[in-house]
């Protein structure tokens, strides 16, 4: 619509994106999630709130959003037990659960009624936790679990991090990224790839897959008979 301003257009679309540094993701090993989870006080309430709450949260992957917006009617924990949430764009998600986790969770519901529609994490007052409060009792439970697990006092851990750390077990145990990317609700499959760059184990254990370059460099050599025949043709 405004050909005088042609020239000017070409130059600004012709300017290349700016680089940036793309970090590595921070992920816990396994060692340090069972220090986690051995940190909240299971003989309180909300101690054992909190042991079901974060080890939701380190097996799903759930954003934190997420976990804070469940209900107990969003857990089923019978025949393919899983748990169901509404993730970004109100997309619907259902994530399985582990033998270990149901047990948890069973322990978790069996302790408090309450109607389908109630908070699955509730507080005191059985109100939702908000993000705010979910963040400081990670923190807190960080700081109690770097006594035990000294390599976590390197990391910081956020909410998103336990998320990355349930990817990267996925990624461990040879799940493929497609997978990854439909279990974290992920709208494009780019977004996992970071995790491929995340463990040089991953990358080591592709490198012995690898068959060895054994043949020596050097050019074709046709043995007589062949020529023969290529000059009959």
């Amino acid at each position: 619509r405004h050909p005088e301003h042609a020239a000017t257009i070409e130059r600004v679309l012709a300017i290349p994106p700016k680089r940036f540094e793309r970090r590595l993701v921070t992920w816990l090993t396994e060692a340090e999630i069972d220090a986690l989870l051995a940190a909240p006080d299971r003989a309180t309430w909300t101690g054992r709130r909190d042991t079901a709450l974060f080890s939701l949260a380190a097996q799903t992957g759930l954003r934190a959003s997420e976990l804070i917006g469940l209900t107990r009617a969003d857990v089923q924990l019978g025949a393919g037990a899983h748990v169901s949430c509404t993730g970004k764009g109100r997309k619907q998600r259902i994530t399985p659960l582990t033998s270990g986790t149901i047990a948890i969770l069973r322990a978790w519901l069996a302790e408090r009624a309450g109607q389908p529609g109630d908070p699955l994490f509730p507080t005191q007052t059985g109100r939702a936790l908000s993000r705010d409060a979910l963040e400081r009792r990670l923190a807190k439970y960080i700081a109690e679990a770097q006594v035990n697990c000294p390599t976590m006092a390197k990391k910081r851990v956020s909410m998103h991090v336990l998320r990355h750390s349930a990817a990267m077990r996925l990624l461990r145990a040879g799940i493929d990224t497609s997978v990854i990317a439909l279990w974290l609700g992920h709208e494009q499959i780019e977004t996992t790839q970071i995790y491929l760059h995340a463990d040089l184990q991953i990358k080591e254990r592709a490198l012995e897959r690898t068959a060895p370059i054994t043949m020596k460099p050097g050019r074709f050599r046709p043995t007589d008979n062949l020529l023969a025949f290529l000059e009959a043709l």
